[in-house]
């Protein structure tokens, strides 16, 4: 692939505009546990459904609007494009239906600690598929994080399912997005334009069974999944446009705002019981999180 010399240089540094970006998508996200309890008594299937139909219209919007439809129309005549773009949307459904599960269900605290522990995950991903090399501190974060899933599955008896399967499924999302050769919008509206069949094909089955919450149970629950597509697509879009223009250490830090408020909306709106076993774990994925931003920020330095 040959490089543009006419192209643009992006310069590695943190701008206002792109910090505003982040800053607004992450307190969404944060944010987005209320809205996902509003809708806990409709069913994660359905949710996601929508979630996906009402992004697909925004997300294209977006694609009309930049002049980008064109990468769409490639995307859809490569068969390993859409291999991997249908690797990517399984991945984000597994994620999502994952979180919206939770949160209805009560253990937004489980969904908190399975976003804080993501970044250690991704380093642990770097050394084992794309074989980077780690710092000292960073294999130390790792450890602890593994020390906290082992508190965690000693308490309870088992594995704590909800937090491993966000962390995995986010991550893996992460890592295979990359080998996908589009922007984040393009990508974005290729994922749901993939899922929108099995999500339409499902939402007609629940309405014409008369089992969904679309148009058939007052205007509340119509409203609240026409919002899916707002809620999900918006935060979303509006950080793709705001990491091009930070530093990825920047990046880095900023990604602890939505956890941070999840477990804050957990313990003190949702009224969820931290437990001991939560009180010694979350300390360590804490330590562990400040030891890997220890470690990038002075990788950023001697940089």
């Amino acid at each position: 692939m040959s490089v543009d010399a006419s192209a643009p240089v992006i310069k590695n540094e943190d701008s206002p505009r792109g910090f505003a970006f982040a800053l607004v998508a992450y307190l969404l996200w944060g944010f987005l546990p209320i809205y996902m309890k509003a809708v806990a008594h409709i069913s994660p299937a359905e949710v996601i459904a929508h979630r996906i139909l009402w992004s697909l219209p925004i997300a294209g919007l977006v694609l009309i609007a930049l002049g980008r439809t064109q990468d769409i129309r490639l995307a859809l005549r490569s068969p390993r494009m859409l291999a991997m773009a249908s690797l990517t949307a399984a991945l984000i459904t597994i994620n999502w239906g994952t979180y919206v599960w939770a949160i209805g269900a009560g253990h937004s605290l489980d969904a908190a600690l399975g976003y804080f522990i993501n970044p250690l995950f991704s380093i642990f991903l770097g050394a084992v598929v794309l074989k980077e090399r780690l710092r000292p501190l960073q294999i130390a974060a790792i450890a602890l994080a593994a020390l906290a899933v082992v508190v965690l599955a000693l308490d309870s008896g088992g594995v704590p399912w909800i937090s491993i399967t966000l962390t995995v499924s986010w991550g893996l999302y992460a890592l295979f997005r990359k080998t996908l050769p589009l922007g984040p919008n393009q990508g974005f509206f290729l994922e749901v334009l993939i899922l929108s069949v099995p999500a339409l094909f499902y939402v007609l089955y629940l309405e014409i069974g008369g089992s969904g919450h679309l148009y058939r149970t007052g205007w509340a629950d119509t409203a609240l999944l026409l919002g899916c597509g707002l809620i999900t697509a918006v935060p979303l879009m509006i950080y793709a446009n705001g990491a091009k223009l930070l530093k990825l250490s920047t990046i880095g830090i900023m990604q602890y705002i939505a956890p941070t408020m999840i477990f804050l909306i957990a313990v003190f709106v949702f009224k969820e019981e931290l437990g001991t076993a939560r009180m010694v774990a979350f300390p360590l994925i804490w330590a562990g999180l400040f030891l890997y931003t220890w470690s990038m920020l002075r990788g950023s330095r001697a940089q």
